[in-house]
């Protein structure tokens, strides 16, 4: 199909739609096809934006489809929406804030029903709230805590939003097949016959449109560069060049160049981009480059390596924190960096298969950090926000408002309640100056009280901490009317494992010894049992 001349679309940019093959087909078959969808119902489009390229090229398509409609026939709104974990590579922040900016100003100026928005986690499950606040430990393949939380939740929650006001939406994303050949296979069985859509996994009422999905990755460098890509024969064989046909490098549809975001590809050694994640069927980021500055599912971060071997100095400290938390997740090292207690106040032991049944080993599962491993990890992510703002680098690693849930994390920590208050002081510390801390409710004690405890509690043979636990929990109910629950309450603290692991241990190992001394002793009474059954019945035959 051949588009003609619009208002809106330049006659260079023209020419470049139907004259290029993208995937076997004219970039004008996927401008008619992409309006053909838009035109095809009143429901309204969530285009996931990652900053990426593959997220980019839907974003450059989508536009130009809207350019070469009449005013009129734009009629249904479309949300770009993009997902900040906040802890995003600072770099790739930077894009994605200037990208969004321009794309809504680009919008405006050519009257095209679009808004970029960007959805942040809720603060009490941010990344920091969670490993630094609640002491989770740094995210792994076998636990990857951190991507429901700060990705799919927020995105959810943006497009639920969006169908409670228009009762359905469609979910434009940028998956391609050759990229991800898992979420090809979920779209696929998902998809509704005789349409261009999937039902989403996981979201009532939405739908995912993926236009991009037979492209192949030079297709997407080539409409983002506008650039051909040519084979030229080398010492070393045939090599793939790219080669611009017209300017060295043309500007988006709505202003600006992907230079940038071609630097940023190459600066890091060619990685992938982190996906928009929509549901738990999305592709993970593993090693991608366009990924959270502090991921440790994979051992090292080649993209921020190479980022820094590219002149991103500045960056050196960042990648050695995220390699101090990657050090807390080799198993052999955990237990210097985790409590024996979880959360619950429970030590769990590990469990191992004898004979085709599970049976308790001598040996725990750790729990969430020492709160001491978290003060000292907090403040050198504050000494190291502080030193590269002071080179003028407009970087928050952190924000308020976590500060203050960590804060309270930390005077309400199940098995180390923090009495003395630490996080205002080891801000202060630093900064030299104070926050706005609220007075927190949380009935903790000073530190004079906290060793009165600590001293006087082995003179009654009790743990200080269940009896500061058993404090707080008094202090908490002493103003309520109806104690409800009470004593479930002091029960479930009372149950806890108070002990040390090394005590706990010794007693699961009596405990077992027990057990299996009873068991004997039982076994060796139904021997007897049967033998005396065996001389009753010869009694009764005679």
């Amino acid at each position: 199909m051949t588009l003609t001349k619009t208002n809106d679309i330049d006659e260079d940019l023209l020419d470049f739609i139907n004259e290029e093959t993208f995937a076997g087909s004219h970039l004008s078959d996927f401008v008619a096809e992409t309006q053909r969808a838009y035109l095809a119902d009143n429901r309204p489009w969530v285009i996931g934006y990652s900053g990426g390229k593959d997220s980019s090229a839907v974003m450059v398509l989508v536009y130009i489809a809207l350019l070469g409609l009449d005013k009129e026939e734009r009629s249904k709104p479309i949300y770009v929406v993009a997902s900040d974990t906040l802890v995003e590579t600072p770099v790739v922040v930077d894009h994605v804030n200037n990208s969004l900016k321009a794309i809504q100003t680009g919008a405006e100026r050519d009257g095209l029903p679009i808004t970029a928005h960007k959805v942040t986690p809720k603060t009490k499950e941010t990344f920091w709230s969670n490993l630094l606040g609640k002491g989770y430990p740094a995210p792994t393949r076998s636990f990857r805590w951190c991507t429901e939380r700060m990705k799919i939740d927020p995105v959810s929650t943006f497009i639920k939003d969006k169908v409670s006001q228009h009762d359905e939406v469609i979910v434009v994303l940028g998956s391609r097949s050759d990229e991800s050949a898992s979420r090809a296979q979920v779209i696929k069985k998902h998809k509704i016959e005789g349409s261009h859509l999937a039902k989403h996994t996981s979201l009532s009422n939405a739908f995912i449109y993926t236009p991009i999905d037979t492209w192949h990755v030079d297709d997407v460098w080539r409409i983002l560069r506008g650039c051909h890509l040519v084979s030229e024969e080398t010492p070393y064989g045939k090599k793939n060049k790219w080669v611009d046909k017209y300017d060295l490098e043309w500007d988006a549809p709505w202003g600006g160049k992907n230079l940038v975001l071609w630097n940023l590809y190459k600066d890091s050694s060619g990685q992938g981009e982190c996906p928009m994640v929509i549901d738990e069927t999305t592709p993970s980021c593993g090693n991608s480059r366009f990924g959270c500055w502090t991921c440790t599912v994979v051992t090292k971060d080649r993209a921020m390596e190479s980022l820094i071997g590219n002149g991103e100095d500045w960056m050196k400290p960042l990648l050695k924190f995220r390699n101090m938390l990657a050090r807390t997740t080799i198993p052999e090292k955990k237990k210097h960096y985790r409590n024996h207690l979880r959360r619950d106040g429970r030590l769990a032991f590990k469990t191992m298969k004898e004979d085709g049944q599970r049976v308790l080993t001598d040996d725990y599962t750790t729990g969430p950090y020492f709160l001491s491993y978290r003060k000292r990890a907090l403040a050198l992510l504050l000494r190291i926000q502080k030193k590269i703002n002071s080179t003028h680098k407009d970087v928050e690693l952190i924000t308020i408002p976590e500060l203050h849930a960590i804060r309270h994390e930390w005077l309400n920590d199940p098995n180390e309640p923090d009495w003395n208050d630490s996080l205002p002081k080891i801000f202060s510390d630093i900064y030299g100056y104070d926050l706005d801390w609220t007075i927190d409710d949380t009935n903790q004690f000073s530190q004079e009280e906290s060793n009165l405890l600590n001293e006087l509690a082995p003179e009654f043979s009790v743990s200080a901490a269940m009896v500061k636990k058993l404090i707080d929990l008094e202090v908490d109910s002493s103003g309520l009317k109806r104690r409800t629950g009470i004593y479930k309450r002091i029960g479930r603290i009372l149950n806890q494992d108070w002990e040390s692991a090394e005590e706990i241990i010794k007693e699961n190992l009596e405990m077992r010894q027990n057990q299996m001394k009873q068991s004997d002793e039982v076994s060796q009474l139904e021997d007897e049992l049967k033998d005396i059954e065996i001389l009753l019945t010869a009694e009764n035959q005679r």
